[in-house]
């Protein structure tokens, strides 16, 4: 595929906007460039590999949108008008991952997968998706309390089955298991949820296309030291996958990920497992700030109700961050030439896989945040 001339996700998203979604009146020959050859597809191209990253399986192929009311910012961006409309697009047209989890019955999750694939490649085989399997019982603060129990594994691996089964040969990028670090807390010290995870990254990257990153928290989190992310890395097989995933549900800056992830792949290669790469969630972290910095100023809040933006000279607030790319070393960036060399070398992509235009990143869409996030971030 042609590289764009030097021409961003962000500005394909802007064509989005003016109407490149099919059968919406306004999309001109420019729009329709953009998109893939599929009539029911909505994609967004992406650069070839560099040079330093020749094997990055998500460059150099289209990336598709999903469109449809399971996407919470699908239906206000469809009631929209105007120049309300054309600002949503930024967020309802631009490729993100999916999440998929225990809401969804084991019985109904291969239906879920296939409509969602079908959706956002208009059955073009060669356009690559995105999800996150966030299925893991218990997780999160349950998981510090109770271990799965033995019908709760089985379902685990019987879903990821599934999931691999229906996947086939797609081209998938997966974010497994969003939160990796409460892998610290499990009671007894347990390797059961490490080895649920290290089976799902096996299953799933033994399909011919699918790319696993399993998610391992942040740079703040781990106060950037990558000793423990190392060790559950480890735990979780991530040699069978691509590699891992960063500030999933946390806002820190970018600049902090590449050097805290290529410090993580530094320690895996010298521990026997080389060439490990890994993604960034650039959702929201526009205007960045640390977990300690949060906590320090809201003591009494979970950082997880972090507020957007409230003004053009505001920091350390929610706005989006860096469009989804594979274009990870663009000027427009800002990163340092130390940064841009490691991030070409090491970071597979910039993806949207947090929400932070739901309340608390999971809840309803918010009409406020959304506008608010678009509004002042700096890569508008």
């Amino acid at each position: 595929m042609k590289r764009p001339s030097r021409r961003t996700v962000a500005s394909l998203l802007a064509l989005a906007g003016l109407g490149l979604v099919t059968g919406v009146p306004g999309a001109g020959d420019a729009a329709a460039a953009a998109s893939r050859s599929s009539s029911s597809a909505l994609t967004v191209p992406m650069p070839p590999a560099p040079t330093a990253n020749p094997g990055n399986p998500l460059a150099g192929r289209a990336w598709g949108v999903f469109r449809g009311p399971a996407d919470p910012a699908w239906q206000p961006y469809v009631n929209a008008s105007g120049t309300r409309k054309q600002k949503l697009a930024t967020i309802a047209l631009a490729p993100k991952a999916k999440f998929f989890g225990a809401w969804i019955p084991d019985s109904e999750i291969a239906e879920k997968v296939r409509q969602y694939v079908a959706n956002a490649t208009g059955g073009d085989p060669d356009v690559l998706v995105q999800l996150t399997l966030f299925r893991m019982v218990p997780w999160e603060s349950e998981a510090c309390q109770r271990l799965p129990t033995k019908a709760e594994r089985r379902s685990y691996r019987r879903y990821v089955d599934i999931v691999a089964q229906t996947l086939g040969d797609t081209h998938a990028a997966v974010i497994l298991q969003p939160d990796g670090p409460f892998l610290r807390c499990v009671p007894r010290g347990s390797s059961v949820p490490a080895g649920l995870l290290s089976y799902a990254a096996r299953t799933l990257s033994a399909q011919p296309n699918v790319s696993v990153y399993v998610e391992m928290g942040s740079a703040d989190w781990f106060r950037d030291r990558p000793a423990d992310a190392v060790r559950m890395l480890r735990a979780a097989d991530v040699q069978y996958a691509r590699g891992f995933a960063l500030d999933t549900s946390h806002f820190d800056s970018v600049g902090r990920q590449i050097d805290f992830g290529a410090s993580i792949v530094s320690a895996l290669a010298q521990d026997g497992i080389p060439h490990r790469h890994f993604v960034i969630d650039t959702s929201d972290n526009g205007h960045a700030f640390t977990g300690a910095w949060y906590h320090q100023h809201h003591p009494s809040k979970p950082l997880g109700y972090a507020e957007p933006c409230a003004s053009a000279d505001q920091t350390h607030c929610v706005a989006l961050g860096i469009p989804p790319t594979t274009d990870v070393g663009a000027p427009e960036w800002g990163l340092s030439d130390r940064r841009t060399a490691a991030a070409e070398k090491l970071v597979d992509g910039y993806l949207w896989v947090s929400r932070p235009w739901l309340a608390h990143q999971s809840g309803a869409f918010s009409l406020d945040r959304a506008l608010a996030e678009i509004r002042y971030s700096p890569y508008r």
